[in-house]
């Protein structure tokens, strides 16, 4: 076994007004159900240590085996739902554990989600079911295989309580990891409710945080952190739009300033490309479609530039024209990610958005399955004799995805016990570009007939 973990609360002793002490709801009866070696030992703890008894309180937020464990807190930031902007959401069935050390020497984030209810609960239950924590560990595993910036799971663990639903449903909790937690509806709670002064506060730990380079630049921290947070966007979301994931819930709570995927909740893939797909239960209107990621992740850094305004200049006007100069900039920025991610797609040699453009013309004017047909031009260049070109798309484009049948066969399978599937397609997306036989019908769309895939967040 290796050292214990060492947590620090350096995020609620720099801006304390921004969470509050609280402590998991006590888990008589924790089961392990998944663990990440490689998420593991990235942060120095043993897996032998985890799947132990002591390993399984740490994972449920009993810190009584750690010395010197700081309290574990809830988070609070506002939101724009849908639209509508909410000045306190927070962390209602969440806590921070605290941060660790990776092996990189960078701090990172511990934290559970369905460990209770806290004061930011707003009458919820504080738990969560079995299926939608392993979804979220499937897709974090996916997300990070294909290089996209995501939080990591660590862990799921059962805790043997039910939890009520749509009917009486197996509990369970996550053990995420992530650069942070901070949201773009952390600075629009901390503009809203607490003023400048702790709004500076936060972008400062931000930047220390996130981009310790931009400390002494010269624009204002404010205004670098927008910018930041502007570029590392329009590359996530280019990302997501190259391997047809619909994040399904991207409110301004569930957008992260380190550019990492937060909150897989009613999280999809796209089969027929089509810039229409929706699939979240509660996004009736389709303000999430696939093909509205961009303008919705520029709207929300719109929200954000209004929060951070104060800080970025003394004089109201010449705050909002350097902002919007930044949001403005965002749709340039998209488009070259954009062009960038879907060009070595196609395998070309060179950026080509007009190619792009034709190509996805042709794959939503005929429906075609955008994962096969991507990756199927590797066996065209391929018949052609060119073989580096093969390469060059195959290692890029996944033939395993986590496609909408196969998971929720998977989390049905989980719930009622049987974590056989959910093991068999891990290990598939774990390493997607490989082609390996047995798994042909992971790669397989779902089969004529089958019913329009619908997500539900899971709370």
């Amino acid at each position: 076994m290796g050292p214990l973990p060492r947590l620090a609360q350096g995020y609620a002793a720099a801006v304390p007004e921004l969470s509050q002490p609280w402590e998991a709801a006590p888990v008589a009866t924790p089961t392990l159900l998944a663990l990440d070696e490689a998420v593991a030992a990235d942060l120095g703890l043993d897996a032998g240590w985890l799947a132990s008894a002591a390993g399984l309180r740490f994972l449920t937020g009993d810190l009584g085996d750690l010395p010197d464990a700081p309290p574990t807190v809830a988070q609070a930031y506002a939101g724009h739902q849908f639209g509508g902007f909410s000045p306190l959401l927070g962390d209602g069935r969440a806590l921070l554990l605290g941060e660790l050390t990776d092996a990189a020497g960078r701090t990172v984030d511990l934290h559970l989600k369905g460990s209770g209810r806290t004061p930011f609960a707003r009458g919820g239950d504080g738990k969560a079911a079995v299926g939608p924590m392993l979804r979220e560990h499937l897709f974090s595993v996916f997300a990070h295989a294909v290089g996209i910036p995501t939080t990591r799971s660590l862990a799921v663990v059962a805790t043997g309580e039910p939890v009520q639903r749509e009917a009486t449903l197996p509990g369970a909790l996550l053990a995420r990891v992530a650069s942070s937690h901070l949201r773009v509806g952390t600075v629009q709670h901390a503009a809203a409710s607490h003023g400048p002064e702790v709004t500076a506060r936060l972008v400062r730990y931000a930047l220390q945080r996130h981009h310790p380079e931009l400390l002494e630049g010269p624009e204002p921290e404010a205004l670098a952190l927008l910018r930041a947070v502007t570029s590392a966007q329009a590359r996530l979301v280019a990302q997501w739009m190259g391997v047809g994931l619909v994040h399904g819930v991207m409110n301004t709570d569930n957008m992260t300033l380190s550019g990492e995927t937060i909150d897989y909740g009613p999280v999809a893939m796209l089969e027929a490309h089509d810039p229409g797909a929706v699939f979240s239960s509660i996004d009736t209107g389709g303000r999430y479609a696939y093909g509205n990621q961009p303008a919705v992740a520029q709207w929300n850094l719109a929200r954000l530039a209004e929060a951070l305004l104060p800080l970025i200049d003394d004089d109201a006007e010449r705050a909002v024209e350097r902002a919007t100069e930044v949001v403005v900039g965002f749709a340039e920025e998209y488009r070259a990610q954009h062009a960038e991610v879907f060009s070595a797609k196609l395998g070309l040699d060179e950026v080509d958005a007009a190619k792009v453009a034709e190509y996805l013309e042709h794959l939503s004017a005929e429906g075609l399955d955008h994962t096969a047909s991507f990756r199927g031009l590797a066996d065209e260049a391929e018949a052609a004799g060119d073989v580096p070109r093969a390469e060059r798309l195959r290692a890029v484009n996944p033939v395993y995805v986590p496609r909408n049948h196969v998971v929720e066969e998977v989390l049905e399978a989980a719930t009622a016990g049987d974590l056989a599937p959910f093991e068999r397609l891990v290990g598939a997306l774990r390493d997607p570009f490989t082609e390996r036989p047995g798994l042909e019908d992971l790669a397989e769309p779902a089969p004529p007939g089958c019913p329009p895939h619908v997500t539900f967040c899971g709370t």
